[in-house]
C-alpha cells in the first residue's frame, strides 16, 4: 500500500519533534556521513545509520520548528525532524551515541515512527548516558566573508533528521540546488557576486537549478571511477562545468537509466514517474506557501541496485512484508518505512498520476490508521526531500517563492519526459 505518514491525530501532518536541547559531553569523532554528495561538511550520522546528525545555524532549527508547528504540508517536503543536540569540543560519538534513544523517546513525532526508529536503535547495547558537560563551542563572528575552504559551519548546534537514504541497498542520491539567486539578503557583496556568477554560467541560469552532486551505483564500467562501494561519484564541478543546457537531460538519464546495475528503460520509467509525482506536489505546496528559500536542494534518492528495486516494487504490489531475517546483517538495513517518499498525496492524485497503474492493483487507502507494523514493513524504493534551510524564511504577504519554483518546474518537466 502506498499512504502519506500521518501521525494519527487527524491533522494529516508530521508535527515539530521540539525537544530541550542536549549538552553532550569529541565532535571531531562522531562517524561521518559518507553518503553526502553536496552541502557543508562535518555531517554525521547516529552509528545505526537511521539518523542523520547536521550541524547548523539557529536560524535552520527555527525553520524547522516553525514549519512543523504552522505549515503542515510544506512540512511534509522536509525529512522527519527529530530534535536538537548541542554540540561543543568534547563531544564524542558514544556520547552522542547514548542520548539519542532519549532525544527519540521525547520527540514529538506519531507513535509509529517513534516506535519505527526505535526498532534500529538496539537500546539493549547503548551505554548510559554520560555525565552532561556545560561547555559552549565559540562561534566565530569575522566581518568580512571569504569563501569556507573547510565547508564546515562554525556552530555548537546540530539537527537531529531522519535519515534519507536509511534502509536502502544501494543508495543512488541526487542534490539540486534550487534558485536563480542564491544569496539571502544579508549576504556579503563579496559572496553575492560569487554566487551570482555561478548562476549565470551554470544551468542556474535557464533551469533555476543546478546538479550540486550525484551518485550512482554502477554508474561506470570502468571500475577505476567507482568507489569502494560501487559508486561512480559526480561531484559539485561535473555539476558546474560538464552539465549545461544541451546534455542536461543526458546528465539526469545517468542517474536514472542504468542497464549494468540493473535498471532498464521500464523500471527507469517508473522511478521517474515516481519523482515526477512528487515534484507536482512540491510544486502545488509551494504555489500556496509564502516563503523564501536561498541555496535550498531537492534530494532525490532511490534504490541503485536493480534487483533490489524490482523486488520491492514487487513486494509493494503484492502487499508483502519483509521477513525478520531480510532486516539482518546480510543486506543494507531495511528500516520500517512504507514505499511512497513520505510526501502527503491524496488518493485521486495517485490515481490520477497513473502511478497505481505502475503498481498493479495496489489498494490506496489513505484514510486508514498507519499504527500497524504491516502497513510500514517495506523496503525502501525512492525518497524525495527538500532540505538545506541556512537561509530560509516565512514572508506573510511577498506571495510564493518563484525563485525555488522555477527550479522545481524544470525538474518536473524533466522527469515527466524520462517517463515518458
Amino acid at each position: 500500500m502506498l499512504a502519506a505518514r500521518d501521525p494519527g491525530n487527524g491533522t494529516g501532518a508530521v508535527k515539530n519533534a521540539i525537544s530541550k536541547d542536549r549538552e553532550i559531553p569529541n565532535k571531531d569523532d562522531l562517524q561521518t556521513y559518507n553518503y553526502a554528495v553536496a552541502g557543508h561538511a562535518g555531517t554525521m550520522c547516529d552509528a545505526d545509520g537511521e539518523l542523520f546528525i547536521k550541524p547548523c545555524t539557529q536560524s535552520e532549527v527555527d525553520f524547522y520548528e516553525s514549519a512543523h508547528l504552522s505549515h503542515a504540508k510544506f512540512a511534509e517536503l522536509m525529512p522527519l525532524y527529530i530534535g536538537t543536540l548541542s554540540l561543543n569540543e568534547s563531544t564524542d560519538q558514544a556520547t552522542i551515541h547514548a542520548q539519542i534513544p532519549d532525544l527519540v523517546e521525547h520527540a514529538d513525532i506519531p507513535d509509529s515512527v517513534r516506535e519505527e526508529i526505535q526498532s534500529h536503535l538496539h537500546l539493549d547495547e547503548r551505554a548510559a548516558l554520560v555525565q552532561e558537560s556545560n561547555e559552549k563551542a565559540v562561534i566565530p563572528n569575522p566581518e568580512k566573508w571569504t569563501p569556507n575552504k573547510t565547508r564546515k559551519i562554525a556552530t555548537d548546534r546540530a539537527v537531529v533528521l531522519e535519515n534519507a537514504s536509511f534502509g536502502f541497498k544501494k543508495p543512488n542520491i541526487m542534490d539540486a540546488k534550487l534558485g536563480i539567486r542564491l544569496w539571502a539578503d544579508d549576504a556579503p557583496a563579496e559572496k553575492k557576486e560569487r554566487f551570482d556568477k555561478i548562476a549565470r554560467e551554470t544551468t542556474h541560469k535557464k533551469y533555476g537549478f543546478r546538479v550540486a552532486g550525484m551518485r550512482v551505483y554502477k554508474g561506470s564500467t570502468d571500475n577505476s571511477e567507482l568507489d569502494k562501494e560501487g559508486f561512480k561519484i559526480y561531484d559539485k564541478d561535473w555539476g558546474r562545468f560538464t552539465v549545461n543546457e544541451a546534455n542536461i537531460v543526458d546528465s539526469f538519464k545517468k542517474f536514472i537509466f542504468n542497464k549494468a546495475a540493473g535498471i532498464d528503460k521500464g523500471l527507469g520509467k517508473t522511478i521517474a514517474g515516481l519523482f515526477a509525482q512528487d515534484l507536482q506536489r512540491v510544486q502545488e505546496v509551494l504555489e500556496k506557501e509564502e516563503s523564501r528559500m536561498y541555496s535550498a536542494s531537492l534530494l532525490f534518492v532511490f534504490e541503485g541496485d536493480g534487483e533490489a528495486l524490482r523486488e520491492a516494487i514487487e513486494e509493494a504490489k503484492a502487499g508483502a512484508f519483509v521477513p525478520e531475517h531480510r532486516r539482518g546483517s546480510t543486506r543494507a538495513p531495511v528500516a520500517n518505512h512504507r514505499v511512497d517518499s513520505g510526501i502527503g498525496l491524496e488518493e485521486d492524485d495517485l490515481r490520477e498520476s497513473g502511478i497505481a497503474k505502475d503498481f498493479g492493483d495496489v489498494e490506496y487507502d489513505l484514510d486508514e490508521e498507519e499504527d500497524s507494523d504491516e502497513e510500514s514493513s517495506f523496503p525502501r524504493i525512492y525518497t524525495l526531500k527538500l532540505i538545506d534551510f541556512a537561509h530560509a524564511a516565512w514572508k506573510p504577504g511577498q506571495g510564493p517563492d518563484e525563485n525555488v519554483l522555477l527550479g522545481v518546474r524544470s525538474l518536473l518537466k524533466i522527469f515527466q519526459d524520462m517517463s515518458e
